[in-house]
Formats: C-alpha cells, sequence, structure tokens
C-alpha cells in the first residue's frame, strides 16, 4: 500500500513542480532563476519517488509477497 502512496506523491510533486515553472510561485513570487531550478528539482524528484515504487512492487511481486 506504501509504494502505490508514494507513486500519488511522485504524481503530486510532477504536478506542484509544474505549477511553480509555469506560475513561477511558491509561497512566494519567484525569480526565474529561483523558479526553474526549484520546479526541475521537484519534477525530478517526482519521478524518481515513481520509478522507486515501481521497482518496489515489481520485487515484491517476484519476491512473493
Amino acid at each position: 500500500m506504501f509504494n502505490y502512496l508514494s507513486i500519488l506523491a511522485g504524481i503530486m510533486y510532477i504536478a506542484f513542480g509544474a505549477e511553480v515553472l509555469i506560475y513561477k510561485f511558491f509561497a512566494i513570487k519567484l525569480d526565474d532563476m529561483e523558479a526553474y531550478p526549484l520546479g526541475g528539482l521537484m519534477v525530478l524528484y517526482g519521478f524518481f519517488r515513481i520509478a522507486r515504487a515501481i521497482y518496489r512492487i515489481k520485487k515484491s511481486r517476484e519476491d512473493g509477497f
């Protein structure tokens, strides 16, 4: 169950990172030099969480749990 929640959290990180990239806002108005790295890191972290969760789901199915 935790892995499926991790996939959901990854999707939320990607969506929120895209929002930061588009609107350049994260609790305060951001400049381009702040918004692009922050939004990019959030999107990358979202993909990382999704990939890690998928890996764990496949591994648990192979182990028989």
